[in-house]
């Protein structure tokens, strides 16, 4: 989950790492560092804490090749002695992944003499390759070598200060790719990090080895094959990473959220029906044949996808799943070739969902799909079939607008199975599309909730915990929100659906424990009221965001907040904006880090 930056150029390449690192800061914030190539060796800047100390103490620093990283700690504390990059003699190396076989790398190389000052798996990439170029003197042959020994997930960068000018990149399960430009080329994690001095993006695959020098490109596979990869010019602007006038990416986020949705639903925009081939050409003769669903997600997008059950079982009447990509591949499961594996995930590159789909498509289940932010991924490149949701850049490490646009996807593919199924009336399947065309508007309405939610905010933000109740497809809406206000402001929370209160959560009910209810108008509402009144009896206080027609009354101990209006089966979309507010303001109120949560970093490409 670090960000890694790499650029050889014909001028000072200092500023352009340390602004790199600044747009993949929300990879990893623990510590952050740099190595370039100056006249009498290796010269390294370390920090711990965030990219700003960096960039004040490398402000004297300068030279026309070097390396960064911006560090989320998984093998060593957080410290100086940790943080990338790692030195071994003449080279430098930064590293986003985790290597599996460092201990026994670290023993062979610890036999040799080498010494290991940190405790992070990383510094054995640096004497690995610093051991073999005593043998093979190339940069290039020496880091192809030691990549040929290393088991588990990287993308490295290699600087040699025998060898100026040069740096040496490879990939293997960790995103990596190269911006190209007339003035210099360069590497990183993530292309908001290069936008700075090129679109020209070149996508490197796993097993791709580069070698980048200020006016040339080499990439070859781990044997030494020379391939070419296409250069994609991308979409994203410099200004769409950028926070403007937002005091937080998270509000900056929530606040796009209609331009996101719209911009995702933009599909269906002028048409009176929806068609299998927005899923990709060969939609329709695969999703004819799919008997069942399931849905493979971590976190947030696993969220959208128990929301997507209800609406896939309702509708279009077909079976689903949902599993924890964490967990699915580590189970005996049985598989099924006429499943529709559906891999979510706003990266592209989360390591528990991309090894789960490959474990599903190892078991003969090749009818995948994948829901994702970022068209270029590996999760979309590996599945028969993809949805780019248009959310955006998302910074903000609790996900906000790239939930809302899975959930829009979701309920598309939903449609799209009833059709297919012939579930789909012409006249539901005109209202559906017309509250598609609706929900951008619906969502403004309820951003402009933000002044009464705040006060809201400022009532509960001093309680250590909360309880979040909801049922049906809005249970998982409950569970939504109490991941945001744990990730954002340490507030302990649960989610439960409000029909098991009975079943055990009612003990912890008191007067220092708030509830906070989702009660949409809908079957379950009566059965919500009831659940509800078990709170207040108890002494409990209630913070209830209900439709407008919800009937729910006011009184001491329940705070109702009303959504402008009821949104039937796309109500979940609705009524979490509502939940991410509430957490955002919660912890503007307890000064806690909004966008870069303790512990926690944005894209989770370890396991």
């Amino acid at each position: 989950m670090c960000g890694i930056v790499a650029a050889a150029a014909a001028r000072n390449i200092v500023p352009v790492l340390v602004e790199g690192l600044k747009k993949l800061e929300y990879r990893g914030y623990d510590s952050a560092g740099l190595a370039v190539i100056g006249q009498d060796g290796i010269e390294r800047v370390r920090s711990v804490g965030r990219v700003a100390e960096l960039e004040t103490a490398s402000a004297s620093t300068q030279s026309v090749t070097g390396i960064a990283h911006t560090r989320w700690a998984t093998h060593g504390v957080p410290c100086e002695r940790n943080a990338h990059p790692h030195v071994s003699g003449s080279i430098a190396v930064v590293h986003n992944g985790i290597i599996e076989n460092y201990e026994s790398l670290r023993s062979e190389l610890s036999a040799q003499g080498y010494v290991f000052t940190s405790d992070t798996d990383t510094e054995s990439i640096a004497h690995l390759v610093q051991s073999i170029l005593k043998s093979e003197p190339d940069l290039f042959t020496a880091v192809r070598l030691a990549c040929q020994r290393l088991v588990g997930a990287y993308a490295i960068a290699v600087i040699d200060h025998a060898q100026p000018g040069r740096i040496v990149v490879a990939r293997e399960g960790s995103p990596l790719l190269l911006g190209v430009s007339d003035s210099g080329n360069y590497a990183a994690s993530d292309a908001s990090a290069l936008l700075q001095v090129t679109r020209n993006m070149v996508y490197l695959e796993n097993g791709d080895i580069a070698e980048l020098s200020a006016d040339k490109v080499t990439i070859t596979r781990l044997d030494g094959t020379l391939v070419d990869r296409p250069v994609h010019v991308s979409q994203l602007s410099a200004a769409a990473v950028e926070l403007g006038t937002y005091r937080h990416y998270m509000q900056k986020e929530i606040f796009e959220q209609p331009e996101a949705l719209a911009n995702t639903l933009e599909i269906v925009g002028g048409s009176k029906t929806i068609q299998p081939g927005i899923f990709g050409a060969e939609a329709g003769n695969l999703l004819a044949d799919v008997d069942h669903i399931l849905i493979l997600a971590c976190g947030t997008s696993s969220h959208s996808g128990y929301t997507a059950r209800y609406w896939l079982e309702a509708i279009a009447g077909v079976p689903c799943t949902v599993e924890i990509a964490s967990e699915y591949r580590y189970r005996t499961s049985v598989a099924n070739p006429r499943q529709l594996i559906v891999a979510i995930s706003q990266s592209g590159e989360t390591a528990d969902t991309l090894a789960a789909l490959r474990h599903a498509k190892s078991l003969g289940q090749t009818k995948t799909l994948a829901i994702c932010n970022v068209p270029e991924s590996a999760i979309v490149r590996e599945c028969a079939l993809r949805f780019i949701t248009r959310a955006g850049p998302e910074i903000g490490v609790a996900s906000t607008k790239a939930f809302t646009t899975q959930l829009a996807a979701l309920f598309l593919l939903t449609l799209v199975m009833a059709k297919v199924r012939n579930r789909l009336s012409q006249a539901q399947e005109a209202a559906f599309i017309e509250q598609l065309r609706h929900l951008p508007v619906a969502v403004n309405k309820v951003l402009e909730l933000e002044p009464e939610i705040e006060a809201w905010a400022k009532r509960f933000a001093d309680k250590q915990h909360a309880l979040f109740l909801g049922r049906g497809r809005h249970y998982p809406i409950a569970l939504e929100g109490a991941l945001k206000l744990k990730e954002i402001s340490y507030i302990h929370a649960e989610a439960y659906p409000a029909g098991e209160l009975k079943h055990g959560p009612l003990a912890l009910v008191d007067a220092e424990m708030p509830v906070i209810s989702v009660a949409p108008n809908d079957q379950l509402l009566d059965k919500l009221k009831s659940n509800l009144k078990e709170v207040q009896a108890r002494g409990g206080e209630l913070y209830v965001f209900a439709d407008a027609d919800s009937e729910i009354p006011e009184s001491e101990g329940v705070h109702i907040l009303r959504l402008p209006e009821h949104y039937g089966e796309l109500s979940p979309i609705l009524h979490v904006i509502p939940l991410q507010l509430l957490s955002y303001h919660a912890a503007l109120v307890k000064g806690t880090d909004v966008d870069k949560p303790r512990n926690l970093a944005k894209s989770v490409t370890v396991e």
